[in-house]
């Protein structure tokens, strides 16, 4: 009892300036946390990307390692702090230019676009979905026999997401026509007779696959055969459509 009468005692000799300073300084941390709870947060937008010169620069000439970060940060930056972006809410127009800064800096990288097609392409926004075809359609151009992977890709969203079976042949003909290499695996390069076929388009499917067996281009005995016999199956289909009209 004498101790604890003691203890109290002590306490009573704190000066007052001392409970005055702790007392703010309570009410300062209490005002802090309640300030904290209600700050509105507000997501980043993206905005343009700085000179490929600069990021040179900032990565001590290293501009593939720089490629590889930036593409990063650009593919989590519609998850911010306490916030997620729906990817059909970016500006696609800095996202395109962004996607042409990581380009600029390694233009080997596939990932850009494989990323705009398979990643950006995704959302349920048919204009931004178009958009990015158009973006992987102009790089492609670039470096056909290089970038087909993605132009691949484009015909099945133009088919099967924005289910629009004219575009899904023209990005197809643009494999067919430009993508050349013997690099360039056969599937890719005859996918625009698949979707003709698709699209009931049977006797231009015949036409293609004809000029492509006179043209002499095809030495694979495989290749050969595999249309061929891809030739027959058109005719017989339309053979059948024709009995039952």
């Amino acid at each position: 009892m004498k101790l604890f009468v003691k203890n109290i005692r002590d306490i009573s000799f704190v000066p007052n300036s001392i409970w005055i300073v702790l007392f703010i300084s309570l009410s300062l941390q209490c005002l802090w946390h309640w300030s904290t709870n209600r700050l509105e947060i507000r997501p980043q937008a993206l905005s343009a990307p700085p000179k490929a010169t600069l990021i040179r620069l900032g990565s001590l000439d290293d501009p593939v390692f720089a490629a590889k970060l930036v593409m990063l940060w650009l593919q989590a930056f519609d998850n911010q702090p306490g916030v997620s972006i729906p990817l059909k809410d970016l500006d696609y127009k800095h996202v395109g230019q962004w996607l042409d800064l990581i380009l600029a800096l390694d233009y080997k990288m596939q990932y850009p676009l494989l990323a705009a097609i398979r990643f950006y392409a995704e959302v349920p926004d048919e204009n931004k979905q178009r958009q990015m075809i158009q973006y992987v359609t102009r790089k492609f151009m670039e470096h056909p026999n290089q970038r087909w992977p993605a132009m691949a890709h484009a015909v099945y969203i133009a088919k099967y997401r924005i289910k629009d079976p004219q575009l899904a042949v023209q990005c197809a003909r643009l494999i067919r026509q430009y993508a050349t290499s013997n690099s360039v695996p056969f599937w890719a390069k005859q996918m625009e007779i698949f979707v003709l076929e698709d699209m009931g388009e049977l006797e231009s499917s015949k036409i293609l696959i004809g000029g492509l067996l006179d043209s002499g281009e095809l030495n694979d005995v495989h290749q050969r055969k595999f249309l061929t016999q891809r030739l027959y199956e058109i005719e017989a289909r339309q053979t059948t459509i024709t009995d039952i009209d």
